[in-house]
Parts: structure tokens; sequence; C-alpha cells
């Protein structure tokens, strides 16, 4: 069943056998516990998708959230739980960083609009290994964000950017972003705004024009790429239920009608696919069209993010965005 908290009960369930079994571990196997509370999380990760919108989803997230951190605390380094004071509320965060590195450069990795900041950091082993430091956030109107999708809202980001550069293990001055989805809108905002204080951005999916416009969305929320519930998904981050609340609040987003993309930037890495069912290409082609000159990568035959058959996630993470990270991080800083 798609009813929501049918859907949470039945994964749920999984997810509590593996974090009985991950209890009877931890104290004479760690190891081996951390990973069936990876597993817990995943299942209660798949609970909570794509967004919590009942009561059962809403237990769902906080067990994945219990689970994450649970396994976090048992690998090797540890992940660190940062929470930073922010008007009235916290940036709620993840920090890891590679063992014998000081200090850290440093990837801001930001979820999407159906992942989580613990999907990002699921992935910091593949940092580790290269020395690269990652700090997970959610972005703006999901999980444990403080603000809703709106104008300004990247001023969270700005604000993790001034945490950091009271972390003494952190390199302030090698500081990569990578949006993800949605949040390449995030990471290329950031690229803007604070260009004097990152190497790069990663804008790995790429709308940040045509998808806010009532055209595209109403053609977008059709995709087949998408398993269901994109509509509630997309009208949850900013805060609204109706569909016609949803095509008017999106225009007012665009970094073209706000003036960005003729601005100078950090130097920025575009991926995304030709056959993007939900952000338009032409977004991608458009910010190659303005400002500073970009990195662009497009799959011809890629889906959303640049995925196909030939070019699975983890292909085009490997061989196309870890490389252009690490040469950022190790660039000579721009004047």
């Amino acid at each position: 069943s798609l009813e929501p908290d049918a859907w949470a009960a039945a994964f749920s369930r999984i997810g509590d056998r593996y974090v009985e079994k991950a209890k009877s571990q931890q104290a004479a196997a760690p190891r081996e516990a951390a990973e069936s509370y990876k597993h817990a999380w995943e299942v209660y990760n798949t609970a909570r998708w794509p967004l919590e919108n009942s009561p059962g989803k809403k237990q769902a997230y906080a067990k994945a959230l219990e689970a994450f951190q649970a396994y976090g605390r048992l690998i090797d380094p540890p992940l660190e739980v940062v929470r930073i004071p922010f008007e009235g509320k916290e940036i709620v965060g993840y920090l890891r960083l590679p063992p014998n590195v000081r200090p850290a450069p440093l990837l801001i990795g930001i979820s999407g609009l159906d992942t989580r900041k613990e999907d990002v950091a699921a992935t910091s082993d593949n940092f580790m290994r290269r020395g690269i430091g990652i700090f997970a956030l959610d972005m703006p109107g999901t999980g444990q964000a403080p603000l809703k999708v709106d104008v300004g809202a990247e001023r969270m980001y700005s604000r993790a950017l001034d945490y950091l550069q009271t972390r003494s293990e952190v390199d302030a001055k090698r500081i990569v972003v990578r949006g993800q989805s949605w949040s390449g809108y995030w990471a290329a905002l950031i690229a803007y705004k604070e260009r004097d204080r990152i190497r790069g951005a990663v804008v790995h999916g790429v709308g940040i024009h045509g998808y806010f416009q009532p055209e595209w969305q109403s053609k977008g929320l059709t995709t087949r790429e998408y398993l269901f519930d994109l509509f509630p998904a997309r009208s949850a981050v900013y805060g609204v239920s109706t569909m016609e609340e949803f095509l008017a609040y999106g225009p007012r987003l665009s970094l073209l009608t706000l003036g960005y993309l003729d601005k100078p930037s950090a130097p920025m890495l575009l991926v995304n696919g030709e056959k993007d069912t939900q952000q338009p290409i032409a977004d991608l082609y458009l910010m190659m069209k303005h400002g500073d000159p970009k990195d662009a990568w497009v799959n011809p035959a890629g889906g959303h993010m640049g995925r196909s058959t030939q070019w699975p996630q983890g292909q085009i993470v490997e061989r196309v965005v870890m490389p252009w990270i690490e040469r950022a991080l190790s660039a000579p800083a721009q004047k």
C-alpha cells in the first residue's frame, strides 16, 4: 500500500528487527553492530520516504535519526552531530573528518528533495579515503532544517560557513559545496553569494529558473522517474498545500529573476542528463551562457542527475564529481 502510515509500518517493522540485532551485537561486536544500525537506518529511511507527512512516517523518521546516530558513534572515525544556533532554532549537521589530516579540506554536502543529510553522511567513507572531510546538511523545508524554502533561505548555509571558521580541525580556506537534485539550486546560490569563502560548487541537478515556472512544474509533476507523492514532497518544502499556491510560489526563486546569473561566482561543475524529466536541461545551458565560465558534464542519454544504464549514479560520482572536487580543493585559491 502507498497509504503513508501503512507504507511506514511495513518498513519500520523490518527496521525494528535490525535495531534489536544491533543492540545484541554492540558489546561484543561493535563493528557488526554499526552495520546493523546502518541497515536499520536504510529501512527506516525508506519508511519515511519521500517526506514525513503522516504520524507513522514521522515516527519512522525519528527512528531513522536514532539508528543513524547510533551507527555514526560506532564507526571510525565517528560522525559528530553538530548543532549551530540559528535565529532561535538550530542547524543540525553531521561532521566527519579523516584521520591524520589537519586541518582537513571539506565538502559541504546538501541533501535533496526526498533525501536527508543522513543520505549524504552515509557516503562519507568515500571522502575519508581521499583525506576530505564532510559536513552533511538538510536542504530547507526538509529533515531538521530550520527554514522552509524561500528567497534568502541560503543564509542558513552562510551561518554554517561561519561556524566552520571556528573549527581549527577544518581548513576553512578549502571548502567545496555540493548540492544534489533540488539542492543543486542551493549549491549554485552559494557559489554566487559565498564565492570568496568556497573553492567551488558542484551543481548536481540544475534547477535554477525554468524549473520554477508553472509551465515546467505542470509537466514535471507527471514524470515517471519518481515513484509516488512527488507533489506532496515538492509543495511541503514551500509550506503550501494547494496546486494554485505551489505554482504561484516558485517563480520568485528563479536565479535569473533574482539577478544572480551574470554575477561573478566561485568555480562550478554543472551535471545533469539531457532527458531529465524532473529538472529542465535548459537550466544548465542557461547557466553556461551567463556569468563566469563553468565546467559541465551532460549525459545525452541521461535522466535525472545524468543517470543512465551506462552511467549509473556511482559512476558519475567516481569518474566526474569526485575528481572535480579533488581538483578544486587542491587548486590555488583564486583572487
